[in-house]
């Protein structure tokens, strides 16, 4: 398990039953690592060791290696993002994050984090916005964080507001994702 694999071979039964008990030795093996004030050297271990772990169960009957086919499970990994500093303030040159916020009034998550990188992408240049970033938008007009990486991959997935970045975490702004800002939320006469 210090390696990071465990192999399972039975029946389905045999399988989901020892998983239940490998749940539990995972998770006291955690609570131990923290008791014993080694949480930061085990955290980074652990999620090196949980993003490359994958369990591999095999079922069948009898055991037979002709007749079995594999059931993958893989653990469930958690991942932080933290705010990523950035410019949300009003320039010479610039409208503040807060006050194009406060003039378009977004009412849900796809609609503020489609406002955030519109934002970010015309009045910062980025061409890719960081999740990070995005969070620290949040943070700038005071308004609780969600799970961002479920709303971006959502926005993606059913608006159609933003596209996967070249990068891990990035997002970029689509055309109509643009034009549901400048055009759909409240008229500001900023374009």
């Amino acid at each position: 398990m210090r390696e990071g694999s465990v192999e399972l071979e039975g029946t389905t039964q045999f399988v989901d039953k020892h998983l239940e008990k490998f749940e539990e030795i995972f998770k006291m093996a955690i609570k131990e690592a923290v008791t014993n004030e080694l949480k930061t050297n085990y955290v980074s271990e652990q999620k090196s060791l949980t993003s490359n772990t994958q369990q591999v169960y095999d079922s069948g009957d009898g055991g037979s290696k002709h007749s079995q086919h594999n059931l993958k499970h893989s653990l469930k990994t958690t991942i932080t993002i933290s705010p990523v500093p950035v410019d949300l303030k009003s320039g010479p040159s610039k409208i503040g994050l807060r006050d194009l916020y406060n003039e378009k009034r977004p009412t849900n998550h796809y609609e503020k984090c489609t406002l955030f990188v519109y934002y970010l992408n015309k009045y910062n240049s980025k061409d890719e916005i960081k999740y990070g970033e995005i969070l620290s938008c949040y943070e700038e007009v005071n308004e609780k964080k969600p799970s961002i990486i479920d709303i971006v991959k959502n926005s993606i997935r059913y608006k159609g507001w933003l596209e996967p970045g070249r990068e891990k975490y990035t997002t970029k702004l689509t055309i109509s994702g643009e034009n549901y800002i400048k055009f759909d939320l409240p008229s500001t006469g900023i374009n």
